[in-house]
């Protein structure tokens, strides 16, 4: 089972210098693509309890649009493993005006991420 969703960080995302998106707000977005994926899957929100692994790839800056995707790779009682990954797609080119944007022909990962979500066996509903 998997999950997508795809954002524009805007200027209210940007934390650093430059514009610069900091990477957690990509946790934050797993944190959402997780949330669906226990809904769909268990009929509850369950909970997030740990990331295993976080790579961060590639910079994001505001006007970047993020795919964040996510599956659902093994499920135990209650405990739900899930790999993520974040990618760029659209990109601002303030260098020819101020609104224009491209579309990248290949996405560029800029995260990686795998962790174990919980649903505890009285709220399971599927």
């Amino acid at each position: 089972m998997k999950s997508l969703i795809r954002v524009r960080m805007g200027a209210e995302d940007a934390h650093y210098g430059g514009n610069l998106v900091d990477g957690a707000h990509m946790l934050h977005l797993f944190g959402d693509v997780a949330t669906e994926l226990l809904i769909r899957h268990d009929g509850d929100e369950g909970l997030f309890c740990a990331y295993d692994n976080v790579e961060f790839l590639a910079p994001v800056f505001a006007g970047d649009y993020i795919e964040a995707e996510g599956e659902i790779v093994k499920v135990g009682n209650t405990s739900r493993r899930m790999v993520f990954e974040a990618r760029k797609v659209i990109v601002p080119r303030p260098d020819i005006n101020e609104s224009a944007c491209d579309v990248l022909e290949e996405p560029v990962v800029v995260c990686r991420a795998s962790g174990t979500c919980v649903v505890p066996l009285h709220k399971q509903r599927k």
